[in-house]
């Protein structure tokens, strides 16, 4: 059932010694492609590393080696108004994308396609993670894929044949996520507190990496400090220069 292959997710962080194969891989790439897609923009490419040196690059790179190295297959997904420009050139026509909301149209677009390629890989008994490591060092990642502008690489996804069992995160509780007709700051008071005493007995107590920490203490020690400036900088380089 789908609803129980979408709450058993866990990221794989070790995988396999086994190749994900190309059909596969296909099969899994166009279930992304029919993801929901705002004026069906489709405002996403994906980059499939088979180069080892590459692999080994995108590797240090994104500060994951263990996940790239293992993985069956490294995908590099990113948003992509390149193609609709050359679309237009062909058609003797230019478009203008650097306004803010198409900014948010392509990272959406990104985010829903390579959500349902994350479903469909796990559906068929594969392993995945997202890798948020390649935005440490996007310009390094852009110059080795070849990126042109109007491209960005958002986050890496790795795939394959879990070497380990990971246990699913406990999530927030739905009356914290769920409002009904206005907003409830007050619910807060009593169910954070709650949350945050789950969440470090699941970190006390899982499998590895156990931990002493609350997910309030985690998030604000992960927001409390900016992270990655260097992003608005290379954005604008890639052609994104929110107007």
């Amino acid at each position: 059932m789908t609803i129980n292959l979408l709450t058993r997710h866990a990221s794989v962080r070790k995988y396999k010694d086994v190749k994900v194969p190309k059909e596969d891989l296909h099969e899994i790439i166009l279930a992304g492609q029919h993801a929901a897609s705002s004026n069906f923009v489709q405002a996403y490419s994906v980059i499939l590393v088979t180069d080892p040196a590459k692999r080994e690059q995108l590797a240090t790179l994104s500060k994951n080696p263990q996940q790239i190295s293992t993985a069956g297959a490294v995908l590099v997904l990113c948003m992509d108004f390149y193609r609709i420009e050359k679309g237009a050139s062909l058609l003797g026509r230019e478009i203008d994308y650097r306004q803010a909301e198409n900014l948010l149209v392509a990272t959406t677009d990104v985010a829903l396609f390579a959500q349902n390629i994350a479903i469909a890989a796990e559906s068929k008994g594969y392993g995945i993670c997202y890798i948020g490591g390649v935005r440490n060092a996007p310009e390094e990642i852009s110059e080795l894929l070849n990126l042109p502008t109007g491209v960005a690489p958002m986050y890496a996804m790795t795939i394959g044949v879990p070497d380990e069992d990971n246990e699913v995160k406990p999530r927030l509780p739905i009356e914290a996520i769920l409002h009904e007709n206005s907003y409830d700051e007050e619910k807060y008071n009593e169910l954070i507190p709650e949350y945050d005493q789950t969440m470090k007995t699941y970190y006390q107590n899982r499998g590895t990496n156990q931990k002493d920490i609350s997910w309030s203490e985690s998030m604000t020690a992960f927001l409390g400090t900016p992270r990655r400036l260097h992003m608005k900088e290379f954005l604008q380089k890639q052609g994104f220069d929110f107007k």
